[in-house]
């Protein structure tokens, strides 16, 4: 497996969401779980991110910037569903304003469930992500 020559770097953007799985994401950064100590750098632009993680179902007004996110975003790419509202739109899917989860607007490779997904289950998420990631690589230099 190839492995990349720099430091795969995650965002993380808040679709529609109560702000639990937030909160989880936020601790991951933390010198308690400290995510960074695996090599991933955390960015606030999509043109610079490797992988999206992404919290909270979507719904009307944030459908049009997820896809955005995800079209800016330079390819391999990898996404990342947190949560149950990201994964199939958790206890609010059958709301009038959310879509649903994340896979209804774009794709999503990886999902990590959890109401709110515990930090734990997320870096699990982001070593699985870079694992796919380095795949998703490997497979462009091949040209598949």
């Amino acid at each position: 497996m190839a492995k990349l020559s720099r430091s795969p770097w995650i965002m993380h953007y808040d679709a529609a969401s109560c702000n639990g799985c937030d909160i989880e994401v936020l601790a991951c950064l933390t010198p308690v779980y400290d995510v960074e100590r695996l090599g991933v750098i955390n960015t606030g632009n999509p043109k610079h991110a490797d992988i999206l993680l992404i919290t909270g179902g979507v719904n009307n007004k944030c459908e049009k910037v997820v896809k955005q996110l995800y079209e800016q975003m330079p390819n391999p790419k990898v996404v990342v569903a947190v949560g149950i509202c990201a994964c199939n739109g958790g206890v609010f899917k059958d709301t009038y304003n959310i879509k649903g989860g994340v896979d209804t607007v774009i794709p999503v490779d990886i999902y990590v469930p959890g109401c709110a997904a515990r930090p734990e289950s997320i870096i699990d998420g982001v070593v699985k992500a870079v694992k796919l990631l380095e795949e998703k690589y490997e497979n462009m230099k091949a040209g598949k």
